[in-house]
């Protein structure tokens, strides 16, 4: 039965006590939407037949920026300041410790605002604890192994979808045993692995929810577009984002969609991030039927002497190392040039394992094998000379973080080096570009086989911004010609951009990017 005035209560005590804490909200009252409302009423409001509350798990599934942080965040400030559990432990748990308190300090933020709750607890750095009492709220780190003997009246679990296991799961909800009417909640958006601790609850709760399993004590309140909906229609979006409009603005909407329209990694990004749907081939690029359809061609005795910009991703000594032109043409399009080097010792080390083999790349004149065991920089040297008497190289963009004296003798030779950083405020644009460029059969690279094959490795990660990285440790084998062609698309661009004032995106038709 529902008792409506024990859900009010806790509708009552978030809109009266709670703020927003960020954005244009910013300090104001923490007013629920019809949903949050009807929410929370079903979950405090729902009482079993002994008198307690009904319902001891909830799994939370919601898309980006539709407030679910707040909405936990309060939801775990009631449960210590006017749930009335003696010694009541709280958690907030996720996959680490960062993500964790991403919570938390909304709960601080939330308890600064408050007179009230400010003057009936002592906030720590991990943890908030009521006056007088053996209650509080604490953040935690993902190590489960820390976490017997833990007696938890309630659970925030976030970013189920990045729980690299069960562990932490299992032992925090089997903390709850001793307490009378405790609370699991387990909050995500959707992920990619299907096989996960998140996927598990997502089938379970649909499964309660459309009564195929009878559990009176899980209430789950899952927000997702259907597979097989038009993601760029706006009632598309409704159905995932309850707060479209409110906290999800529809002008950020509607810049996601545009550019999801446009990028395939992107578009995938969009989907899981703002329509929460499992998407298998979320990590993934482009297909290699894209990649081979703008292949080009490329003649080298047509680029001598034209500009230029390169790209030098210079690996582990033992790995490949790769050197990338690319040739800006008037009609829009990328020349693309690339040189790898591996040493012969790595060679040898490669032939009978699973992958493609470095000798018929060798053979195909598509990679330059060095001698001994790691690769002779001297050879990259005396080939980067070559090329800077054979064309007009402006600059050459290096990482930062893997330089060494080889970067240092290029610019003593008078080679214009410039770092580059590998994360998403350097990476994203060169990507999405190649994107582009890709889609538009602009970007030629002739079908150079080894750099086909690393472009099929690729494994990338999309922040929820939807900016983009290509991920070396995560990607299926080498990737290192990419991300030196990758650098040299980024130096073109930095050039361009500084030379002009304007954008190669203008030249594209997608000045919204």
């Amino acid at each position: 039965m529902i008792d409506t005035t024990k859900g009010e209560r806790a509708v009552k005590f978030i809109e009266r006590i709670c703020t927003h804490v960020k954005g244009d909200l910013s300090g104001k009252p923490f007013l629920l939407e019809p949903w949050q409302r009807e929410y929370l009423i079903q979950l405090f409001g729902t009482i079993g037949p002994d008198g307690l509350r009904q319902y001891r798990t909830s799994f939370v599934f919601l898309p980006r920026k539709n407030g679910k942080s707040n909405l936990i965040a309060a939801i775990g400030l009631y449960l210590l300041f006017a749930d009335n559990e003696p010694g009541a432990e709280i958690y907030v748990a996720a996959a680490d410790r960062e993500q964790a308190n991403a919570i938390f300090e909304v709960q601080k933020q939330m308890v600064l605002n408050s007179t009230l709750l400010r003057d009936k607890c002592k906030i720590y750095r991990n943890s908030i604890v009521l006056n007088g009492t053996n209650s509080y709220i604490k953040a935690i780190s993902a190590d489960a192994s820390t976490k017997h003997g833990f007696s938890a009246h309630a659970v925030l679990y976030d970013e189920l979808h990045s729980a690299p296991n069960r562990e932490l799961w299992e032992v925090l909800t089997t903390s709850v045993g001793a307490r009378s009417q405790p609370l699991v909640l387990g909050i995500s958006t959707a992920g990619i692995d299907r096989g996960g601790l998140c996927m598990e609850l997502y089938d379970y709760g649909k499964k309660v929810r459309d009564g195929i399993i009878d559990d009176k004590t899980f209430l789950p309140v899952i927000y997702e577009a259907p597979m097989d909906a038009d993601p760029f229609d706006v009632e598309t979006w409704r159905m995932a984002n309850p707060n479209l409009g409110v906290s999800v603005r529809m002008d950020y909407f509607e810049r996601m969609a545009a550019e999801a329209r446009i990028l395939p990694t992107s578009e995938i990004a969009f989907k899981q991030l703002h329509l929460n749907q499992w998407v298998s081939s979320f990590d993934g690029w482009v297909t290699d039927s894209d990649w081979m359809s703008s292949a080009g061609d490329v003649d080298l005795s047509e680029l001598a002497g034209e500009p230029c910009f390169g790209g030098l991703d210079l690996a582990a000594t033992s790995d490949v190392c790769s050197f990338v032109l690319v040739f800006p043409r008037d009609d829009g399009s990328v020349k693309v040039l690339p040189w790898m080097f591996v040493s012969q010792a790595a060679v040898d080390q490669r032939r009978g394992r699973t992958g493609a083999s470095y000798d018929a790349f060798a053979a195909a004149g598509e990679l330059i094998v060095t001698d001994g065991n790691s690769t002779d920089y001297d050879v990259i040297f005396t080939q980067m000379s070559k090329c800077a008497d054979m064309f007009d190289i402006k600059s050459v963009a290096f990482d930062r973080w893997n330089s060494s004296a080889l970067v240092q003798r290029l610019m003593d030779a008078g080679f214009d080096m410039d770092p580059f950083g590998q994360g998403f405020a350097s990476m994203s644009q060169p990507i999405k570009q190649m994107e582009i460029m890709i889609k538009q059969k602009k970007l030629h690279h002739g079908g150079h086989g080894m750099l086909r094959w690393m472009a099929s490795n690729i494994q990338t990660k999309v922040d929820e911004a939807m900016n983009i990285k290509f991920v070396k440790s995560k990607s299926g084998d080498k990737i290192d010609g990419m991300v030196a062609l990758a650098m040299a698309v980024g130096e073109w661009m930095t050039n361009d951009n500084d030379n002009t004032g304007g954008s190669v995106y203008e030249t594209n038709d997608i000045r919204f990017l």
